[in-house]
């Protein structure tokens, strides 16, 4: 049997949450059937749900000001924030609302609100609709930052952050909804063995070796995860260099324990993200290893991610200024010390 494509694990993980609790309702900008939202992840859902699932005016501050409405009364209200570049326009209502009511208010108050949002690129939207700005949450506290990708149980994902008494801001990289969820059977998915960590927002780590040999280790999120794996699978094939390759879920808080593990084996990190590369997800990695890890490193961090600049929309230019395959070839090469 094939597996399930992610976008519909999404689906049914929504489906799962609202029959097992019945304080969450669904809100954002055509989430209603027929259309079901712009990656037609919330279809079906208000025939099933009618009356818990809401369609909104074009008003991202607007919105992050009602879910938190919500949230405080008692509701587990699911914002659907329909591109993640519009979480820029909820700033406000994030940074000095959400994030800060429950201690303002003496844990008199809990925020157990989801934002889904889909983020990056390689649909040709262009520069205001193919962004990766989960970074720019990273410095605000009493949140959850969690990245899905295709090798995570994205329905219980979805399930666990509903049910989360924090905020949850789940980014999803908008090519993974077509692709395959791909789970780990008997310690594998496909060539490479595979071990994962307990809790709702889990760290998976994959090695070509069964973790006897790594040369490197990668770390990675969302959509750059597929990525990461073919160039692990290259590296191996055309240049004989074992690496292993760490699939983080959880931004904020970030488990660094399964990246330290992964080094205590390898020596050498290089991070890989879409967001651009200046003050992204992948220096505070780099901060973090080199802070808690440095015994282990025998070289600095590596960083991969897009170049610093706007997002073109033609295919061409596109792909040359997101990370590929061949640019996490090249920064393993070099880190390694080994030739391309």
């Amino acid at each position: 049997m094939s597996p399930p494509r992610c976008g519909a694990e999404l689906t049914r993980g929504l489906h799962e949450a609202m029959a097992a609790i019945p304080e969450m309702y669904v809100l954002g900008e055509d989430v209603l059937d027929p259309y079901g939202g712009a990656f037609k992840i919330t279809k079906g859902m208000s025939e099933a749900w009618p009356g818990r699932v809401i369609t909104t005016p074009i008003s991202e501050a607007s919105l992050f000001g009602v879910a938190s409405g919500m949230a405080m009364r008692g509701l587990r209200p699911v914002l659907e924030v329909m591109f993640g570049d519009f979480i820029t326009l909820g700033f406000d209502q994030i940074v000095n609302g959400i994030s800060k009511f429950r201690e303002m208010y003496d844990d008199q108050v809990t925020l157990p609100l989801v934002v889904r949002t889909p983020m990056g690129g390689r649909r040709g939207y262009g520069p205001t609709h193919s962004q990766s700005l989960e970074k720019f949450l990273l410095g605000v506290p009493n949140i959850r930052v969690v990245a899905t990708s295709e090798v995570h149980d994205l329905a219980a994902m979805i399930t666990a952050a509903v049910a989360d008494d924090e905020p949850v801001f789940l980014i999803e990289n908008k090519v993974m909804y077509g692709r395959a969820n791909l789970r780990p059977v008997d310690g594998r998915i496909g060539e490479l063995d595979v071990v994962e960590t307990a809790g709702p927002y889990p760290t998976l780590t994959f090695s070509g070796s069964g973790f006897t040999e790594a040369a490197a280790t990668i770390v990675a999120y969302g959509g750059m995860v597929p990525i990461a794996l073919e160039a692990a699978t290259e590296l191996i094939m055309e240049h004989e260099v074992f690496c292993e390759v760490v699939v983080i879920s959880g931004l904020l808080p970030l488990d660094l324990d399964p990246i330290l593990a992964s080094l205590s084996r390898s020596g050498v990190v290089v991070t890989l993200e879409e967001g651009t590369l200046t003050g992204g997800v992948g220096a505070e990695i780099a901060a973090r290893v080199q802070a808690e890890g440095w015994n282990d490193l025998r070289r600095p961090v590596v960083r991969v991610a897009a170049r610093d600049g706007i997002i073109p929309s033609a295919p061409t230019l596109e792909e040359a200024v997101l990370p590929g395959v061949a640019d996490v070839t090249r920064a393993v090469l070099a880190a390694v010390g080994a030739r391309a």
